[in-house]
């Protein structure tokens, strides 16, 4: 009932299902969640209610497709904004998680697959996906103010694009998985001029690592 009332745009009825306890995470009979069928009809006021109740972003149909990749224009400003709060809640878990000594070291030990469209882990879960490209160019306008610039993570790159876009005087990547280090490398980032890669946990490379604008 919930994924038929996303999908038709039925915000009062949505409203009144979730109220009533339907899960917002559901996958219906052909593996799509109810915010995959609200961005698919560009239904932005419906997409806004299961975000807020729950419903996962980065949830993947059977094909692969999140509801970022399935969203139209009326509700993809809907899915970023969401995005970039979940990656400024989850940044602060890490911070903390590292604060007190917890390690990511499972997911630097397990295997990921790359395609153009997204990087996945060992689980099949979505790191990152190409249609964050536009949280990931806020980010650089975010932190290109100066000269010298640190990203944490390459994931697919997107964020370190953006920076390069800047013409940064230096170019810092700290990455830990072994895989997109070695990717990194096959795409020809240890070879531009600004770029310096440091291989390894950002916990472990601190004394290796300058000051930064």
């Amino acid at each position: 009932l919930l994924c038929a009332a996303a999908k038709s745009g039925e915000e009062e009825e949505v409203a009144k299902l979730l109220a009533s306890g339907a899960d917002a995470t559901h996958f219906d009979a052909d593996g799509l969640t109810p915010l995959m069928h609200a961005a698919a009809g560009g239904h932005a006021a419906v997409a806004r209610l299961l975000l807020d109740c729950g419903a996962p972003w980065n949830a993947l149909s059977p094909s692969g497709l999140s509801a970022g990749d399935l969203t139209s224009d009326d509700t993809y400003d809907v899915l970023l904004e969401h995005a970039l709060r979940s990656e400024l809640v989850l940044g602060t878990v890490a911070r903390r998680q590292n604060a007190s000594g917890a390690p990511a070291e499972s997911y630097l030990e397990s295997r990921v697959s790359f395609s153009e469209e997204r990087v996945m882990d060992a689980e099949s879960k979505a790191v990152m996906m190409a249609w964050e490209r536009p949280l990931m160019e806020v980010h650089a306008r975010a932190v290109c103010q100066g000269g010298k610039v640190l990203n944490v993570g390459f994931g697919m790159g997107l964020v370190d694009e953006a920076i390069q876009r800047y013409e940064p005087e230096e170019h810092t990547i700290v990455e830990a998985h072994p895989q997109v280090y070695e990717r990194m490398l096959k795409l020809g980032w240890g070879e531009k001029k600004n770029v310096r890669i440091v291989f390894g946990r950002w916990q472990d490379v601190m004394p290796q690592l300058g000051s930064y604008d």
